[in-house]
């Protein structure tokens, strides 16, 4: 008989306990990863933008690559939602490259990106992140670099909505319903 309610007392208590966990914990269920901090970038012709505070907006789309060939998967996105015509969506071209840890070695990364991205519209919201790769994919709660993906960050760094890949209307409309949430 003792051996029962010692099971039923177990059993409420653990009960109990989650409960309490429940509601005591920090909700950030809608955080689904975060920048690493401290995060400098550069945009090209050397300015310095700290990230994530100095995004365009409390919450801002940004696309991001980590190899070459991702920029039709961005580009997608780019035409998709109309970004270079509609200015009602806050947004960056984040291409996440591996440090080479000398000026030297960014300096020659930024000129392949001048190279690339030639015109003044095109390098308006192109904000090269010189950091550890592997690192920003765990932080920011990515799948890995195998393709791009569109996220909304928030100016604290949280990782609020992600998808991976080309456009798609679907994954557009859960992005631009993160993008127009209001931060409580």
């Amino acid at each position: 008989m003792k051996s029962i309610w010692m099971n039923t007392l177990a059993w409420v208590a653990a009960v109990v306990a989650a409960l309490v966990f429940a509601f005591a914990a920090p909700n950030e269920s809608s955080v689904m990863g975060r920048m690493p901090s401290p995060l400098t970038a550069q945009r090209l012709g050397n300015q310095p933008v700290a990230l994530p505070a100095g995004l365009p907006a409390e919450r801002t789309l940004a696309l991001i690559t980590f190899k070459r060939g991702q920029g039709k998967e961005v580009d997608s996105w780019i035409q998709g939602l109309q970004l270079q015509q509609d200015r009602s969506i806050p947004w960056v071209r984040m291409p996440v490259l591996n440090d080479p840890g000398n000026p030297a070695g960014r300096g020659a990364l930024e000129n392949h990106l001048l190279s690339h991205f030639r015109t003044d519209g095109e390098r308006a919201n192109l904000v090269p992140v010189f950091t550890d790769q592997d690192a920003f994919i765990r932080s920011a709660g990515l799948g890995g670099s195998e393709q791009a993906y569109a996220v909304v960050i928030s100016r604290e760094g949280e990782v609020l909505a992600r998808v991976a890949g080309q456009f798609d209307q679907d994954k557009a409309h859960t992005l631009l319903e993160t993008l127009r949430q209001q931060a409580f």
